[in-house]
């Protein structure tokens, strides 16, 4: 489960201040495909990465998988990023001296597993994303469709409960986009994955079960997309009390 209530954050740009994020109530349920849509500039990444750990809200309470993210410090966050969530992105980061097998198992060692099993899975993990037997193989070799399924593999290396994808198919061609979004369908699927996905695609965001739609850092829509494709009348964003003092609100 994933709660925001009254979730803002705001930044300064020499004088000014700037809102990301004003007032955010949302609820996700465990397993649910979720797609945050809006243009350029309208808080979809920032969400991403408060719900993500990767940075704190200025008000409000984010709790995540039974974590209270605002009120957690840098190495608890650091632990929580390791173990329950897996992060995608748009430009795939992929360390290029480094071979495939390296790539995935490097998250692994840095949360102290053991190599065997953590070499078994990574395996396991590119045998799923279609790329068995290029384990040796370096990023350089790979087509872009190719990277961001390796990316994806990597994401899930320690079994997260949430998937983070931030544009994931948007340095990609359309049917390569495709190919990488029935992936991600399928592992959530399979795995029981909850999957969040920021993307401007109409495409991308048809596919999945939800969509929350912000503008100028406020949910505009909060809706459910039909099996046949079609968008379920507005429910409007989700209704959460308010913050108050002394309620445990993030500084």
């Amino acid at each position: 489960m994933i709660r925001l209530q009254g979730v803002s954050r705001r930044f300064r740009d020499g004088a000014n201040e700037v809102s990301a994020l004003a007032d955010v109530n949302l609820e996700i349920a465990a397993g649910a495909t979720v797609a945050l849509t809006g243009k350029s500039g309208s808080g979809k990444s920032t969400l991403l990465h408060l719900i993500g750990g990767m940075d704190w809200p200025t008000a409000g309470r984010i709790t995540v998988d039974g974590f209270p993210l605002h009120e957690l410090d840098d190495p608890a966050l650091t632990r929580f990023r390791l173990t329950r969530i897996g992060f995608v992105f748009q430009f795939f980061h992929l360390l290029p001296a480094l071979s495939l097998m390296e790539n995935l198992l490097l998250p692994a060692e840095l949360a102290g597993l053991r190599a065997g099993p953590s070499r078994e899975r990574a395996r396991d993990l590119l045998r799923e994303v279609g790329l068995e037997g290029r384990s040796g193989s370096y990023p350089d070799r790979l087509s872009g469709g190719e990277q961001q399924r390796v990316a994806i593999a990597r994401g899930l290396m320690l079994e997260p409960p949430i998937l983070l994808a931030d544009e994931p198919t948007g340095n990609l061609d359309s049917d390569t986009g495709g190919q990488v979004l029935d992936l991600f369908l399928r592992l959530s699927r399979e795995r029981g994955t909850t999957l969040l996905v920021a993307t401007h695609s109409r495409e991308v965001a048809a596919r999945m079960a939800r969509q929350v739609e912000l503008r100028d850092g406020t949910v505009q829509r909060d809706a459910t997309v039909q099996r046949d494709g079609k968008v379920q009348a507005d429910s409007g964003p989700v209704k959460i009390p308010r913050v108050g003092h002394g309620s445990g609100e993030a500084p």
